[in-house]
């Protein structure tokens, strides 16, 4: 199960550094001819992998933080840890709602500054949220440091899904017919690929705490018994 959420983590992570560091600012120095080639195949192609290493990543990351937590206090009690588990999950879709909420407002996306202030909020609620509503009496190191990390995780997955994907769909699909019938491309494609780009850069730095959380789990003690 470990080597699973390791795998999927890798060509999810893995992408998501493509698309930030590779992608983006190759973009920025091709045509439109050029674009309507290369966007339509690399991009479906790059994000069905993306997407579904997310996918995959957080599940299997959810059910093995499910087993350890089946080992901590109160004991063996499944359907206690379910509702921790619950509870956690909807504490962080309200957190991402939130910030998603104010991300679309105009001028919030205008400053990638500001971006950067309501995610690194946002990432402190989330783990407020772990250490003081989900933890409970002897809760150990690993089960808090998964805890963390894996709302980081949960909130990139989301983005993914409820945004990136979405908003990329659309503009792949606009610039194919643009490159194949010469269909103008709708002016709010500048909107939403400015959104799906924040986005994916708060993503992109979002995955370095949850990376440092992940591996605080097993060797850097830091709460919890």
């Amino acid at each position: 199960l470990r080597w699973v959420h390791f795998a999927a983590g890798i060509t999810w992570i893995g992408l998501l550094y493509f698309f930030n560091l590779v992608n983006v600012p190759l973009m920025k120095v091709l045509d439109a001819p050029t674009k309507g080639k290369v966007v339509p195949q690399l991009m479906l192609r790059a994000l069905w992998w993306f997407r579904w290493g997310a996918v995959v990543t957080v599940l299997a990351g959810l059910i093995y933080w499910y087993l350890i937590l089946r080992t901590e206090p109160p004991g063996n009690e499944g359907a206690y840890h379910g509702k921790v588990i619950g509870l956690w999950l909807l504490l962080v879709v309200v957190v991402w709602a939130v910030w998603y909420g104010l991300l679309r407002v105009p001028a919030v996306a205008k400053s990638g500054y500001v971006v950067g202030v309501i995610t690194l909020l946002a990432a402190a609620a989330i783990a407020y949220v772990v250490l003081y509503y989900i933890s409970y009496e002897n809760i150990s190191n690993r089960a808090l440091a998964i805890g963390i990390g894996g709302g980081y995780g949960m909130f990139m997955l989301l983005n993914v899904w409820g945004v990136i994907w979405p908003l990329q769909k659309r503009i792949i699909a606009w610039t194919a017919e643009n490159a194949a019938k010469g269909t103008p491309i709708p002016p709010e494609s500048a909107t939403l690929a400015r959104r799906a780009f924040l986005v994916s850069r708060a993503n992109f730095w979002l995955s370095f705490p949850m990376l440092f959380f992940m591996a605080a789990a097993s060797h850097f003690p830091m709460f919890g018994g």
